[in-house]
């Protein structure tokens, strides 16, 4: 990503707000979001602070629980590359390349990428993922998902070679070995996403005592209607400290499961109840896109290097129960 003047401004101001806001969580978190919102330009950002800084009036906010949990863990260094690819490469320069490219091209361009890979194969097939990546980022995508099979480990070197992206690194909680904890230590702009369930605890424990960025994922279906809707799942994952806690569908669950599993997740975002950030993965990225581009737009990458509908992919492996 291009130095720019503006990355420049932003990216010195949130390195002094990272370093103060464990003095004052909830002031330095306004003052970051202020800061954001006046730096806006395009209409999804001016979106998401304007909302983020409605919000944060409320004194009692979730988000300020999550803010000082949050600081009092995780590597700032790591808090601020992430963070940068993310919100500033992903939602704001890359938001805008994005639509400038689909004016040019004629044609839908996602702001994320899910990518299934062939981990087992990537002194084969990594010259492949490494081009895609480079491709995306030229059109300003710079937000990926990337589910690795059962050796996640692998693909740390893909993420390492990337350091302009955000990537969300999905794995089971036995992926998170001492191995593995080494080798993510050597990233700054991985977010490390466990399967919420047995084993979960200590896998986060271990990630978060590694200062390494941890997020938790849950797969749904109409059996956890009832979790979803009083709360009892989001809860329960909140125990576990992590940033983002992201819901996915199953392959049959049903749409009207779907659209109570996202509604019940913005309410809650709404009424900042919990101190982690909820995500249903399928209606807020569709959300997300609607926003930057108008219409939304979700792509999936299969172990093939084949393009398929983003919601049909989780029946892979990567996603596997054991």
């Amino acid at each position: 990503m291009e130095e720019t003047m503006s990355r420049i401004l932003v990216g010195t101001f949130v390195k002094r707000m990272l370093k103060e806001i464990r003095e004052s969580p909830e002031r330095n978190t306004r003052n970051l979001v202020d800061m954001a919102l006046q730096f806006s330009r395009g209409r999804f950002q001016q979106h998401f602070f304007g909302a983020a800084q409605t919000m944060l009036q409320k004194e009692d906010s979730g988000y300020y629980a999550l803010v000082r949990d949050t600081v009092a863990w995780a590597d700032l260094d790591r808090l601020y590359t992430f963070g940068m690819n993310l919100g500033y490469n992903g939602c704001t320069a890359g938001a805008q390349r994005i639509r400038e490219n689909e004016k040019r091209l004629g044609c839908n361009i996602p702001w994320t990428i899910l990518l299934e890979l062939d981990t087992e194969g990537l002194d084969r097939t990594g010259p492949r993922y490494h081009a895609l990546i480079r491709e995306g980022e030229a059109l300003g995508v710079f937000v990926w998902t990337l589910l690795a099979g059962e050796r996640p480990a692998l693909a740390l070197p893909l993420v390492k070679k990337h350091p302009d992206s955000a990537f969300f690194l999905f794995c089971a909680p036995g992926d998170v070995t001492p191995a593995f904890l080494d080798g993510a230590a050597e990233v700054n702009n991985l977010m490390a996403a466990v399967r919420y369930g047995e084993g979960a605890a200590d896998a986060c424990a271990a990630l978060r005592k590694k200062g390494l960025l941890c997020s938790v994922w849950y797969q749904y279906g109409q059996k956890d209607t009832e979790a979803i809707l009083n709360g009892k799942l989001f809860d329960g994952a909140q125990q576990l400290s992590p940033i983002f806690t992201i819901l996915l569908p199953e392959p049959d669950c049903p749409a009207p499961v779907q659209r109570l599993a996202h509604q019940a997740v913005e309410q809650a975002r709404m009424e900042q109840t919990y101190r982690t950030a909820l995500w249903e993965a399928q209606g807020d990225n569709c959300k997300v896109d609607t926003v930057i581009s108008d219409d939304a737009c979700a792509a999936c990458f299969d172990r093939d290097g084949t393009i398929r509908e983003w919601g049909r992919r989780l029946t892979t492996t990567c996603l596997r129960a054991g």
